[in-house]
């Protein structure tokens, strides 16, 4: 039966930013005593998360989500109408229970991932609670009687159910959401997704260029309207994802025909949604060279030990061959010591020659056959 599904890719990308750090420089990961590129999880997520075409999460057909630090006065708040004075003791009561007792500042608030179904709910809440106040002392006490804890009523976590099916949207069900005023509503991620790195030692370059004052230029005069630099690195990248299963059918109201569509979604925007700053000067988009899929019911494990040693830079070598080989090489050690408990597929854009690595299939047929393994699971625990 497949509990998890283990998603290994490659992806390689030229003179790109793809992941900035504070500084602006190209985020780094020191790995096996070699300084490489890195892309963090998040941006990964958010731009799967945010990605607009045929394969978009938000085409899968379940609601999504709203994350923000004002979403009380930009989304709650107009929905209310009656007393000014006392609409706006409601907000400041809502603010309260969603963002915690010190929030009455936007600055001090943490950004709230919440489903439109619970933005919905608790509007529904505030009207209730301005109709019912008497003034605007009473208003926050309108407010506890409807959605604090110990009163009865319904908290952030009773939502879940109050609310509707998959109250809290897509994007916690996928990738998990903390609520830090009510630990009840917290949703424990299903898409476990690494930070990806450079198989290779960290190749970069300063790029040193200016901008050209035109109307200087037509003046006839020298000169440029500004100078500046940035880094650009090159790389070829391992990334992994796992996907939990039974947690991802469970979290999507025990919908397993859904959950194998957002796999299916999932599989095609790791495969072809490039992260990236800078986009306008340096078109950092890529398909993924390598994908390869693993489903089975062990604990999954990364394959990145088979760079823990960086491939060494050498003119004239395939890199990509190279990290092919040692991802087949690592897979093969795997199940000679633990034994061989997955099924797989994968798609390459080259032969890779590769053994252990399942059939080869299209993207479109390596998403389709993970779907499927999604559905076979719950079919099989007789869901």
């Amino acid at each position: 039966m497949t509990r998890f599904l283990q998603i290994h890719f490659l992806a390689s990308y030229p003179a790109v930013l793809l992941n900035r750090d504070d500084a602006g420089l190209a985020k780094r990961l020191p790995y096996g005593g070699t300084t490489r590129t890195r892309i963090s999880s998040q941006s990964l997520k958010r731009h799967w998360r945010l990605a607009e075409d045929e394969w978009s999460l938000k085409g899968v057909g379940a609601p999504m989500g709203v994350r923000s630090r004002e979403i009380v006065e930009r989304r709650i708040t107009p929905k209310l109408s009656g007393d000014p004075k006392v609409v706006e003791a409601v907000e400041a009561a809502i603010v309260k229970h969603l963002y915690g007792k010190n929030s009455a500042k936007v600055s001090d608030r943490q950004a709230m991932l919440l489903g439109q179904p619970e933005i919905d709910y608790l509007a529904r809440v505030g009207a209730e609670a301005v109709a019912a106040a008497t003034d605007a002392k009473s208003a926050e006490a309108e407010v506890d009687a409807r959605i604090a804890k110990g009163s009865g009523k319904a908290n952030l976590a009773a939502m879940l159910s109050t609310a509707g099916k998959l109250a809290s949207g897509l994007e916690a069900a996928l990738f998990g959401r903390m609520v830090t005023s009510d630990p009840d509503a917290n949703t424990d991620a299903a898409i476990h997704v690494a930070h990806a790195f450079t198989v290779h030692p960290q190749e970069s370059e300063s790029d040193y260029f200016t901008v050209v004052d035109d109307l200087r230029v037509e003046a006839g005069e020298a000169g440029s309207g500004g100078i500046f630099d940035t880094e650009l690195t090159s790389g070829l990248y391992y990334g992994y994802v796992v996907v939990d299963v039974p947690l991802l059918v469970a979290n999507l109201a025990g919908d397993a025909d859904l959950a194998g569509k957002v796999v299916e979604h999932l599989v095609h925007l790791i495969a072809t949604v490039s992260p990236g700053a800078k986009k306008g000067s340096t078109a950092p988009y890529a398909y993924a060279d390598l994908m390869l899929v693993e489903a089975g019911s062990r604990q999954p494990r990364t394959l990145a030990s088979a760079f823990r040693k960086a491939v060494p830079l050498r003119r004239g070598d395939d890199l990509a061959a190279e990290a092919v080989a040692r991802m087949a090489a690592k897979l093969a050690g795997f199940d000679g010591a633990y034994g061989s408990g997955e099924d797989r597929a994968h798609l390459a854009v080259e032969d890779t020659g590769a053994a252990g690595f399942g059939e080869t299939m299209s993207l479109d047929g390596l998403a389709a056959w993970a779907a499927d393994k999604v559905r076979e699971a719950d079919a099989k625990v007789g869901n």
